[in-house]
């Protein structure tokens, strides 16, 4: 991730906010970030977080995730790429390698692809650990 970015004041605080996600592979929430953040600058505001991560999603630094339901996550890995999710804790894994789905003209309905990403949704070793007997 670049330190500087075009047209943006960089505060300390974004700083800060940049140095997290910078190879950050958890997925965080705007709650994660600001947990994290606050630490070291304990006035900063949960707006502040929100906003300068708008800002970093619409520069393109970051992706929003939309495949955790209870809350947005960011992903600080722009390069294409899909995830595996556990359906219990949430964590949320990269899947680098690429996957090829060939689709004919009669399953895109029209459509022109853009993007595609990939989610697969299974439970992850420790949640596995800890319903032992349940699953």
């Amino acid at each position: 991730m670049m330190k500087k970015i075009d047209g943006i004041k960089m505060t300390p605080q974004r700083m800060a906010i940049l140095d997290f996600l910078e190879g950050n592979t958890n997925h965080p929430s705007v709650s994660d970030i600001y947990s994290a953040v606050s630490n070291r600058f304990p006035t900063i505001s949960v707006a502040t977080v929100y906003s300068t991560v708008e800002m970093l999603k619409s520069k393109g630094y970051i992706n929003e995730l939309n495949i955790d339901r209870e809350r947005m996550r960011v992903d600080p890995n722009v390069r294409p790429h899909n995830h595996i999710i556990c359906i219990y804790c949430k964590k949320i894994i990269d899947i680098e390698e690429e996957i090829h789905i060939q689709l004919s003209d009669k399953q895109l309905y029209g459509f022109n692809i853009i993007e595609k990403r990939i989610e697969f949704y299974g439970i992850c070793p420790d949640c596995k650990k800890k319903r032992q007997g349940t699953l």
